[in-house]
């Protein structure tokens, strides 16, 4: 018997991953939640769902499709909305995945609350949360991953990831307008102001941390001890006169590293891809699509010198490859032609969103679930992401004070 999965939030960005959950070989049935039943409507003759889904499994509210007998969520709603959601999905008894970030609120304390409160309940349940962390799966990062693992990085000396979106030119001002103008986000904005706005409670480009701080925690696999972080305050005369619209931050980290991360919003143009991180290391470095390594077993030249070798990557050479049973089952729905050398075309099946990471996130929480295990970017996994960034708001918020940063510990090998 296949995986049941409940879609929670069909939206633009819940609707890209419905083909790929609902065509997953071993989901066998979907049901589908949104509070605006139009959404729902959209999916209900679609050829994605055929044969997986019931109009008896259409809900319009997370209590009412938190009390059905299906075995995950997958929650993609507002961002403020996550972590209680997934709360409640893991307290009746479903494993849940969760869209970026953990939270997003104003009030840092209150954001550390709900981490500690999602990996008790995680505990208590025995239910798996996994965050739907993007960059986990970008191509560097499994390629970097896996250079770890053989310990080709030698020590760890320092990394950077950053997040480098102008709220203008790029399509953040247009993505927050659609998350207000719903029911939801209409909602949130009485809330907001009444809790946080009116008492002063400013928020930061670092409550949304985990593009930036999972490819540099993921790959050296360590957590952030220290942080000192500065602000840039916005002199833009839409906003309020404290806005902070870039955030820098350093931190130290438990391998003893120094990690560099930047969140702006106001900014014209990047230094490479505006979503990226590097990584260096005494034996090997990754930056820019590259793999830098030295030889030191190698004896020094006459010059004293050893060579060092840069080898330029695609996408293709860092990813890891998809189970077989999951690329056909993708082709038959979502190919796309590619033409061979001699002119002739072939149907395939080409990972897409966010670096090609969709696919792979959807896969890992699948299985996760099957085989009943701690998912890759578990909750533990996770709150070391989010934290950094709620901290490095703190010390902007202070001017650049040096701060201690909170740690769960490991994820346990099982719940």
């Amino acid at each position: 018997m296949g995986i049941s999965i409940g879609m929670v939030g069909l939206g633009s960005f819940g609707s890209v991953f419905v083909p790929l959950f609902s065509r997953h070989p071993l989901v066998s049935r979907v049901a589908l939640c949104d509070r605006e039943p139009e959404r729902i409507a959209k999916f209900a003759n679609s050829p994605y769902l055929q044969g997986k889904f019931n109009p008896s499994d259409a809900y319009e509210s997370i209590e009412d499709i938190c009390k059905s007998d299906i075995d995950a969520l997958v929650i993609i709603t507002q961002p403020w909305l996550h972590a209680p959601q997934c709360i409640m999905g893991m307290e009746s008894g479903k494993d849940v995945y969760s869209a970026v970030p953990i939270i997003s609120i104003p009030d840092g304390d209150e954001t550390l609350d709900w981490c500690d409160k999602l990996i008790e309940t995680s505990k208590r349940t025995g239910k798996h949360y996994m965050l739907g962390e993007t960059t986990y799966y970008r191509p560097q990062a499994m390629f970097c991953r896996k250079k770890a693992e053989n310990n080709e990085f030698g020590h760890f000396l320092y990394a950077e990831g950053e997040y480098f979106h102008d709220r203008d030119t790029g399509a953040l001002r247009r993505v927050a307008n659609l998350r207000h103008n719903s029911k939801s986000g209409r909602e949130w904005q009485e809330l907001a102001k009444r809790k946080y706005t009116d008492k002063g409670i400013r928020s930061g480009p670092m409550h949304y941390p985990t593009h930036s701080t999972c490819g540099p925690v993921c790959v050296m696999k360590a957590h952030a001890k220290k942080v000192t972080a500065y602000p840039y305050i916005s002199s833009d005369p839409s906003l309020s006169k404290d806005s902070i619209t870039n955030e820098t931050a350093f931190f130290k980290m438990s391998n003893d590293a120094v990690v560099r991360i930047c969140e702006y919003r106001e900014v014209a143009g990047t230094i490479a891809d505006s979503e990226t991180f590097r990584i260096l290391g005494t034996s090997g470095s990754y930056m820019e699509r590259q793999w830098k390594s030295v030889d030191r077993d190698l004896p020094l030249t006459e010059q004293l010198t050893r060579p060092l070798k840069t080898i330029t990557l695609t996408d293709e050479e860092m990813r890891d490859p998809l189970p077989p049973e999951v690329v056909e089952e993708y082709k038959k729905f979502m190919n796309t032609k590619v033409v061979n050398n001699d002119g002739s075309i072939k149907e395939d099946f080409t990972p897409i969103g966010h670096g090609g990471s969709h696919p792979y996130l959807v896969n890992e929480f699948i299985y996760s679930v099957a085989e009943n295990r701690m998912p890759a970017i578990n909750i533990w996994e996770a709150t070391r992401y989010m934290v950094m960034g709620i901290m490095a708001h703190k010390s902007a918020q202070r001017d650049g004070e040096t701060l201690d940063v909170p740690d769960w510990g490991d994820a346990p090998k099982s719940l």
